[in-house]
């Protein structure tokens, strides 16, 4: 038999065999592919869910921890004037009430090391909201006082200040960031860092 009769169907065989294993282990490299990429995109997208969300909540603990706080020096500034009071005291528990709210969440989302902040801040504002709830009611402690409220205020706008910066560096922002960003800050509630005559 001759083997060169016998040698051009084996080639044309391996040939066809190669062939197909050649494009199946191209099809199997593209799918793997595919997959990594749909992974990384599905990956940066939750990624993107989670920073929006963790945003939000710092806006809401922000913004609300502001309205405490000044809900709080109407308070203080309001008594003795029965006529204003209801009011103001409505205000205070609305405020008192979204804070609660915005911190329940933030307990749920921050990482630690803005949760501590977060938890001064709300530690502070319900130890005053006790102190100015005293004197409102004409039962004050020993060391409730008008002046007294309002250093521990004071002293809040400076650990809310406090933690504002710690959200800001949460979310990878600076102060050298761009105009842009900045006003968004701004407009969201999470403000720069020296806004000390707009608060006290």
């Amino acid at each position: 038999m001759d083997i060169g009769v016998m040698t051009a169907p084996l080639v044309a065989v391996v040939g066809v065999v190669g062939t197909l294993m050649s494009a199946l282990l191209t099809q199997r490299a593209a799918d793997r592919s595919r997959q990594r990429e749909q992974e990384r995109t599905e990956g940066a997208w939750d990624r993107r869910i989670e920073a929006r969300e963790r945003w939000a909540c710092y806006v809401a603990l922000n913004i609300s921890g502001r309205h405490y706080l000044a809900a709080l020096t109407d308070q203080l500034h309001a008594l003795g004037h029965e006529a204003v009071l209801p009011n103001v005291r409505q205000r205070l528990t609305d405020a008192r009430d979204d804070h609660r709210e915005a911190y329940a969440e933030a307990q749920l989302i921050l990482p630690d090391r803005v949760l501590d902040h977060a938890e001064a801040v709300s530690h502070g504002l319900g130890s005053v909201y006790g102190m100015v709830r005293r004197l409102d009611d004409g039962t004050p402690e020993t060391a409730d006082s008008p002046s007294a409220a309002h250093e521990e205020i004071r002293a809040l706008w400076e650990r809310l200040r406090e933690m504002r910066a710690q959200m800001r560096a949460d979310l990878a922002a600076s102060r050298s960031q761009s105009g842009r960003r900045r006003g968004e800050a701004e407009e969201s509630g999470v403000a720069p860092s020296n806004d000390r005559h707009s608060e006290e």
